[in-house]
């Protein structure tokens, strides 16, 4: 969800797309280890409430690093078209 809601703002802002990308990225990381932070804080005499953050961890960034993979195929297409036009 960090995901996409990263990248409707960008949008939203205008932001161009490596910007977009970028704040994608950012927002659903940071997502995931607030999570841990606050089931730690909140549920400190149950270490086992910080879990689903932990693994939402590990497949935000496997998630994320697939967006960026696919982002950056996109601007190379993007990229190889300006060049034909020109």
């Amino acid at each position: 969800m960090g995901l996409g809601l990263g990248l409707g703002l960008g949008k939203l802002m205008e932001l161009d797309y490596d910007k977009q990308s970028t704040l994608s990225i950012e927002v659903g990381t940071q997502n995931s280890g607030l999570a841990v932070v606050l089931a730690n804080t909140n549920f400190a005499m149950n270490p086992l409430s910080a879990l689903p953050g932990a693994i939402f961890s590990v497949v935000q960034n496997l998630i994320g690093s697939i967006l960026a993979h696919y982002r950056e195929s996109q601007r190379e297409k993007e990229l190889e078209e300006v060049k034909l036009n020109i």
